[in-house]
């Protein structure tokens, strides 16, 4: 039996009062043709125009019931509607207007609207579409880019890991294009990615002084503390308090500090290797970013393994790779490394007191930076 449509004269406190349910519901304005409030599990509420166009329903969206009122968006939606009457379609062009921006506009839409909001290391992925597609793309409309434009961008990327970040990174930008309907298509859907394999890589002790010796400090305290890149660049001295950083799992917009990945807050026992190090970074200063202005870390560490004639690259994420393997054989076991590190696997990081081992933690990150320190010294 179809269900009957939920139609009721709106009013403002109507509006107000209306709750959620468990799935997306729309209710009719009696008053006004075609105007709907539609309501979101989360309590979310905006207004929809729809109306059909060749015998399917288009739905306009007209903005956040918190921000424009009942009697705006009657007087919107009639607008549409006689838009509609005059044989116009308003999606189809709001749709085509959109569209018509250039690749480096999209990518900048990208990034305000969406990613620094919703994607903690959107930084990344930001700079592989800076410096490999918008310099090709860039002012090229949006909506004319090609699945023969993204393979020739591709084939100029040398290294297949890099070429499928690439790939990803503006995948990303036009998945949410079309899900905004700004465009209809994305050209790197089905696109081939190259085959890789899974990273091993970890420093060997002998490379270990070759490496050190050129490390800025970002780096030694990535090796020193086996936290991630990401989270090292980010180092703000407002963390660090009686030994400890603590590393809070929400992004900070006061601190610049991205959150961690699992969203969980972490605390890290400083090494006296590290707090030397910090200790030489500070010049006086007690707060602020312990890196004010640091140079890419990934750029750095080709830069190092190219002057050490390196062919088999190192990464900056295996410094946190060799921390680890380090914390398991110097016999402290999986489940330490898992928690020194903030590294979730089968819940274990989940579930732990972040206090209950700070003994143990403690004798963990001195025994691996001083069994680092005597292998770098050699």
């Amino acid at each position: 039996m179809k269900q009957e449509a939920n139609k009721r004269q709106l009013t403002d406190l109507l509006v107000r009062k209306i709750g959620p349910r468990d799935k997306p519901f729309l209710i009719w304005d009696t008053k006004q043709r075609g105007l709907a409030l539609r309501v979101q599990p989360t309590g979310h509420k905006s207004w929809k125009c729809i109306y059909a166009r060749s015998g399917r329903p288009r739905w306009y969206s007209i903005g956040a019931a918190d921000a424009i009122d009942l009697s705006d968006a009657r007087k919107l939606a009639g607008r549409i509607m006689f838009a509609v009457a005059e044989g116009k379609d308003p999606q189809a062009e709001r749709i085509a207007a959109r569209g018509q921006g250039t690749f480096a506009e999209l990518a900048a839409r990208y990034v305000k609207e969406y990613s620094s909001k919703k994607n903690k290391s959107y930084k990344q992925a930001e700079r592989l579409v800076d410096k490999y597609l918008v310099p090709r793309w860039g002012k090229l409309p949006a909506a004319d880019i090609s699945r023969s434009d993204v393979k020739s961008a591709l084939a100029a990327v040398a290294a297949p890991v890099l070429s499928n970040q690439v790939l990803a990174a503006g995948s990303a930008v036009f998945s949410w294009a079309i899900r905004e309907e700004i465009l209809k298509v994305n050209p790197c859907q089905k696109i081939e990615r190259n085959e890789t394999t899974s990273r091993e890589r970890i420093l060997s002790d002998r490379e270990l002084p070759l490496f050190w010796a050129e490390f800025n400090p970002a780096l030694r305290l990535l090796l020193l503390l086996g936290q991630r890149p990401g989270e090292i660049s980010a180092m703000h001295r407002a963390h660090m308090e009686g030994g400890w950083w603590t590393l809070p799992g929400k992004p900070e917009a006061a601190t610049e500090w991205p959150g961690t990945k699992n969203g969980e807050t972490h605390r890290v026992w400083l090494s006296q290797p590290a707090v030397s190090l910090l200790g030489d970074l500070a010049m006086g200063e007690a707060t602020g970013p312990v890196f004010p202005q640091l140079r890419s870390l990934d750029a750095t560490m080709r830069d190092i393994c190219a002057k050490l004639k390196i062919n088999d690259k190192v990464t900056p994420h295996d410094l946190r790779r060799t921390f680890s393997s380090k914390v398991t054989a110097l016999g402290f076991g999986r489940d330490a490394m898992n928690r020194v590190t903030n590294h979730k696997e089968g819940g274990i990081a989940s579930v732990y007191d972040r206090y209950e081992y700070a003994d143990e933690n403690k004798k963990i990150m001195e025994a691996v930076a001083t069994h680092l320190m005597s292998l770098v010294a050699s």
